[in-house]
This record gives structure tokens, C-alpha cells and sequence, in this order.
């Protein structure tokens, strides 16, 4: 999934994460070239290439430190990148500060859209590529058919439904469910 958004998008996306280490070694397995070593000239069999995480990947951690169940201290840590590359591309964002509020957000919604993504459930998804497809169909949901508040509210306060598609000028209207269960694509 992650390499499907970076290779729809123009540039890399920020990414943040909490410090689960797990998130900055599957980054560097996506963002990385292989430069091969400088051959020694002496017998035996070469170094392996050297990985090198690319220039142009920003990411950032937010540790939180908790007492008791309240949250008492909250450090931000650029991990690749620079902080002012970082700081300059928050600037374009409606977050101005470091956090992990946009995922946490849409983690929420896919676990309680779907019971396999869910924590401590006793439900097991059997097949990888029924977990894909019925996840593809929540995140299209979310996309092109379930209004959003922050969207839809103008300066005037007033509702006017508006989806992450249509703010991004992707489609010029709510999509229903029969639209998207008969767009062409996801029947391929």
C-alpha cells in the first residue's frame, strides 16, 4: 500500500509515525538506492552493496511520555531528512506542528470499518487478498463518498457536504455506493 501512494504521487509524502521501529526500516526498504562498493582489487568475494537511504525522504517520530494513562510530555525527532526541510513542508499542511493525529484518526475509522483490522477481536482474516480488497472499498468510501465535517464547513459555517475527493478536484460530487460498487477500475 505503501508503495502504490508513493508511486501515484509527484514527490514523497512527510511521514510520521510513533517510534515503533518497525515504520523506519520498512521506509528504508522502500526509499533507498543500492550503491555498490569500490573494488579492493584483492581475492575473495565483493562487499555487498551499501543501501543509502534516499536524500528526499522525510521522516519524523513522536514519542510520548504518559503518567498513568495522561499524556505528560510530548518530543518530536526528525529521523530522515532535515529539520528545516520538515518544518518547511509542515508549512504547506493544515498541521503546522510534528504529530501523528492523521493517522491515529484514520486507524480509527479503518478499525471500526472493519472487524479484521480491529484490536483484540476474534474475528481472522483467511485470505490476504479479501483483506486487500475489502479494505480498498473502506478507503474508497472514505475518499469519494462519506462527507467530512472539516471539509465541509466554509467560513460561513455552513454544511455543505464535501468529500477528500472532491476538495482535492478529483470528482465534482458525493459518489453513492452503486456509483462506486460499478466504477470500471475496481472490477478489473
Amino acid at each position: 500500500m505503501l508503495k502504490d501512494l508513493t508511486a501515484r504521487s509527484q514527490c514523497k509524502p512527510l511521514f510520521v509515525s510513533d517510534e515503533l521501529p518497525h515504520y523506519g526500516t520498512v521506509l528504508g526498504e522502500l526509499f533507498h538506492k543500492l550503491v555498490p562498493p569500490v573494488p579492493t582489487g584483492k581475492p575473495g568475494r565483493p562487499r555487498n552493496p551499501e543501501r543509502v537511504i534516499d536524500a528526499d525522504l522525510d521522516y519524523a517520530t513522536v514519542h510520548k511520555t504518559r503518567q498513568g494513562a495522561q499524556v505528560i510530555k510530548v518530543e518530536c525527532k526528525v529521523i530522515h531528512g532535515s529539520e528545516q526541510q520538515v518544518l518547511s513542508r509542515l508549512e504547506k499542511s493544515p498541521s503546522q506542528t510534528i504529530n501523528t493525529a492523521y493517522i491515529e484518526r484514520s486507524n480509527l475509522d479503518w478499525r471500526l470499518w472493519d472487524a479484521h483490522l480491529s484490536r483484540k477481536a476474534p474475528t481472522v482474516a483467511r485470505s490476504m487478498r479479501w483483506l486487500k480488497a475489502k479494505f480498498a472499498i473502506c478507503v474508497a468510501c472514505y475518499n469519494l463518498i462519506r462527507p467530512h465535517e472539516t471539509l465541509s464547513r466554509g467560513k460561513d459555517r455552513i454544511f455543505r457536504p464535501k468529500t477528500p475527493a472532491m476538495a482535492a478536484s478529483v470528482v465534482d460530487h458525493l459518489w453513492t455506493f452503486s456509483e462506486l460498487l460499478a466504477y470500471p477500475a475496481l472490477c478489473q
